[in-house]
Parts: C-alpha cells; sequence; structure tokens
C-alpha cells in the first residue's frame, strides 16, 4: 500500500487571530458546538494521552462528558491504566479531531479527581447496562476470555435486581484543568492556522500564533 499518495488538501476554512475569542474555553465551545451542528459521530470523543512517573507514554480515546471555565471531565475505572499514570503524573494532554471540518484542539493541563458527589451524580444519568458494566470490567487487567465479562455482568445484572446500581467505590471522575489550548484550523499546502492560548500568573491567556 502507497501510504504516502493519502493525502488531502484542506480548503475549507481559516483561522484568523481577530476571530479568536480571548477566552479559549469559549472559542472551544464555539467549535464544539459547530462539530455538534455538523452531526459529526461522537465529537465529544477525545485522545487522552497519559505518561507513567518513568515517562512511558500511553494514548486512548476517551469521551468527555462536560465541561465549563474549571476543566474539562472524564470518567473511568480508578484501577485503569490511564488512572495509575495520572497518580504517577497529573500532566495530561487532550486531543479532539474533527476531521470533516479539518479542525483539531489540543489541550494540555493537569488531572485530578473529582469529588465522589459529583461523580454519583454523572453514574446516575448512565444507562443501567453502563452502570452495571463498570461494576464488572477489572479495566486494563490481563482476562483470559470475553465470556468471564460476560459472566460478570450477569451476575451484577442479578446483585442488583430490583435496585438502584450504585457508584462502584473504584470509579469516577477526573477533571483537567487546562494550561493551554492550541486551535489548528487545515489550510491549504500545509500552511495551516495554529493559534496557541498560554494561561498567564494572573489567570488570563496569552494568544500566539505558531508556525505550521
Amino acid at each position: 500500500m502507497d501510504v504516502h499518495t493519502l493525502r488531502e488538501d484542506y480548503t475549507q476554512a481559516e483561522l484568523r487571530e481577530e476571530d479568536l475569542h480571548s477566552d479559549p474555553v469559549e472559542q472551544f465551545t464555539l467549535w464544539f458546538q459547530q462539530a455538534c451542528d455538523a452531526e459529526l459521530p461522537e465529537p465529544n470523543a477525545m485522545v487522552l494521552a497519559t505518561a507513567s512517573a518513568a515517562a512511558e507514554p500511553c494514548a486512548r480515546t476517551v469521551l468527555l462528558k462536560y465541561f465549563d471555565s474549571s476543566g474539562f471531565v472524564f470518567f473511568t475505572n480508578y484501577e485503569s491504566r490511564k488512572a495509575r499514570h495520572i497518580a504517577e503524573n497529573p500532566h495530561v494532554a487532550l486531543l479532539f479531531l474533527w476531521l470533516p471540518l479539518q479542525r483539531q484542539v489540543q489541550i494540555t493541563g493537569v488531572a485530578a479527581k473529582i469529588s465522589t458527589a459529583e461523580s454519583i451524580r454523572y453514574f446516575a444519568t448512565r444507562p443501567r447496562g453502563s452502570q452495571i458494566g463498570a461494576w464488572c470490567s477489572p479495566q486494563s487487567r490481563v482476562i483470559s476470555s470475553r465470556q468471564i465479562l460476560l459472566m460478570e455482568f450477569e451476575a451484577m445484572k442479578q446483585k442488583f435486581l430490583n435496585h438502584e446500581v450504585p457508584l462502584p467505590p473504584f470509579w469516577g471522575g477526573y477533571r483537567v484543568t487546562p494550561h493551554q489550548f492550541e486551535f489548528w484550523q487545515g489550510r491549504s499546502n500545509r500552511l495551516h492556522d495554529r493559534f496557541l492560548y498560554v494561561r498567564q500568573a494572573d489567570e488570563s491567556w496569552q494568544i500566539q500564533r505558531l508556525a505550521p
């Protein structure tokens, strides 16, 4: 396969500094809404990159569940590899790729667990099957077969039959408090528009254009 021949020229839009919101969260909100309006599949899907204390990197796709000026929240098993990495090194990166819009947003910051009460509120909104799934999967551990997962799922269904499914003690959310945002708009001839927001000591944001 000639992978090097796979290419597309990006000509949909431009990104000018005068069009940027001074607050990167507001700029992200605008782009996120446009991704939703374009009916892209899973516009809240984001790559989460972590690294262990030994600088061993790992990246995986997770789902953003909500965000505001305080940060970006996702949920996971607190015994997973991503959780172990965050415990050792809380510095993480998020990447949203909205390829049909020829856009991506990279966010770097620090991840920390949210409160149990906040996790309970979110957990209560999940479909019942997803709630049960959180109980039955020893995330990131080696298992011998899928059948083990299915058997555990059925066992948990019976355990919580006619009862609300409680929040597992090993499951909850993280909030990524951002330090930098990069907004990337694809342009023709690979001369892409890139703007970096850097948080300052006074909590304001400095905006810089980056070379593509």
